[in-house]
């Protein structure tokens, strides 16, 4: 399993816990540090980077909100695509409402010195939406838990012609060494 945009890693850990296989990705390294020691496996890594085991993962999740990965919904959803085996599921966190938009965000910390992060593109989807962009995928279920609701979708169950005929991809490795600036000094935000 993937966790994409894991955070703090509470999900990678609970499933680690749990006997299962799954490595989690962030972008800020004192959320990959923070999942790791929480026992978990995790690596500095933007989803749109070369990735382990790139088209054999049998899952990946969005949580959070993190659909919005990106700010452009069709671009992630063809990355995880390419990212899950033939059939593999991906399920996703969305919006409460039935909402659709793209916005320059900003993380800030309770503890952020700065005051607040750099702007980057996010989008913010409900379940509607998402199955909206979700051409090419199979709707395997959706439901609400605690409030928050999710979506889960399926791959082909093959891949195409053309998709079969790409280059492999680069594979990373996963390294227990990481560069020390942890996000600029900055503290991972409770997820």
């Amino acid at each position: 399993m993937l966790d994409v945009g894991c955070g703090p890693g509470r999900l990678v850990a609970e499933l680690a816990a749990r006997g299962r296989a799954v490595l989690g990705i962030d972008v800020s390294a004192a959320a990959v540090d923070h999942t790791v020691r929480m026992g978990g496996q995790a690596l500095r890594r933007s989803v749109f980077e070369p990735l382990p085991g790139e088209g054999r993962w049998d899952t990946v999740l969005l949580m959070d909100g993190n659909i919005g990965i990106g700010g452009d919904p069709r671009a992630l959803l063809d990355r995880v695509a390419g990212l899950l085996r033939p059939g593999g599921l991906l399920i996703a966190e969305t919006a409460p409402v039935d909402i659709d938009e793209r916005a320059h965000v900003r993380v800030v910390g309770r503890m952020d010195t700065r005051g607040t992060g750099d702007p980057f593109p996010w989008a913010r989807l409900g379940t509607p939406a998402l199955l909206r962009y979700a051409r090419g995928w199979t709707r395997a279920g959706q439901w609400t838990a605690d409030g928050r609701r999710f979506a889960a979708l399926r791959t082909r169950s093959s891949r195409t012609a053309s998709s079969s005929a790409e280059p492999p991809k680069r594979t990373a490795v996963i390294s227990s060494q990481r560069a020390g600036n942890t996000s600029a000094g900055r503290p991972v935000p409770d997820r």
